[in-house]
């Protein structure tokens, strides 16, 4: 389509030439919406002080579910009761099985809160910093509560010959982070199998459809037949489109009668045998 030239005189103003190359605006992408900080922030804030108090009752079920280490007072000197025991590596590990309970728990929980608005960068920094203030809190609450660290004083309290339980320690510092992994893990679980999905946006290369009429942009109309693919019947002999044309009907002079008669077969099979 050409635009006509307009005269160009000393008031009259130019328009800018249109883009050819410009993107069809109902073809672009829309911008993506933009979350509100405020709501971003009180999430973040919010899961971090809900893993804090999950870690009290974490540190309560360490204090509880935890192997003590068992001391005797000689008269010499403090022993061990079972010098080859695993009880130190055994209060590590129910450390890190409970972290691993509270990440998983945590995690569901968040996600099925922040489920209808989509997740976003909130919900996972709020489950790292509520699990790395959990599993401090767990750990801090659960040696604190536990016996004391003074192991002479512990004797001396006990008396001689009697067994007392060493205060509760964790050697492995490691088992603090398994809270929050956990919880990051199984939050990418769900939101990649049970997240919220978002329509994907047309190709750059989708070009136009042109309407046909009376049907709206972006419609293409189908062919007839009423379906892509599909071709009109010719009139035959079956759709009673006209009528069927007889055997030797046409007016043409020939070795027969020439009058245009048919004549009927003598055997009953619709085959004239030859004259």
């Amino acid at each position: 389509m050409t635009v006509p030239n307009t005269p160009a005189g000393p008031g009259a103003e130019q328009m800018p030439a249109a883009n050819p190359y410009a993107v069809d605006p109902q073809f672009r992408t829309p911008p993506r919406e933009r979350q509100p900080l405020l709501p971003e922030l009180r999430i973040g804030v919010l899961l971090t002080v809900a893993g804090a108090l999950l870690g009290v009752v974490v540190g309560l079920l360490w204090l509880w579910l935890a192997p003590r280490v068992m001391l005797v007072a000689t008269s010499d000197a403090i022993r061990y009761v079972d010098p080859e025991g695993e009880q130190r590596a055994g209060a590590d590990s129910v450390f890190a099985l409970l972290g691993l309970g509270a990440g998983a728990v945590s995690a569901l929980a968040a996600f099925l809160f922040t489920r209808a608005r989509g997740g976003g960068i909130a919900v996972a920094a709020g489950l790292t910093l509520g699990g790395l203030a959990g599993s401090w809190a767990a750990w801090q609450l659960g040696m604190r509560l536990g016996p004391s660290t003074d192991v002479v004083a512990n004797a001396r309290a006990a008396g001689k010959g009697v067994q007392f339980s060493a205060a509760i320690e964790l050697g492995a510092r490691g088992a603090l982070l398994v809270w929050p992994m956990a919880a990051l893990v199984l939050l990418l679980i769900l939101s990649a199998a049970f997240g919220k999905r978002e329509e994907d946006p047309p190709p750059y290369w989708a070009g136009p459809v042109w309407a046909g009429p009376g049907q709206p942009v972006g419609e293409s109309a189908p062919p007839e037949g009423g379906h892509i693919g599909a071709v009109a019947a010719s009139p035959g002999p079956e759709s009673g489109a006209g009528p069927e044309p007889e055997m030797g009907a046409g007016s043409g002079s020939g070795s027969g009668s020439g009058s245009g008669s048919a004549e009927k077969p003598e055997n009953g099979q619709g085959i004239v045998p030859p004259a």
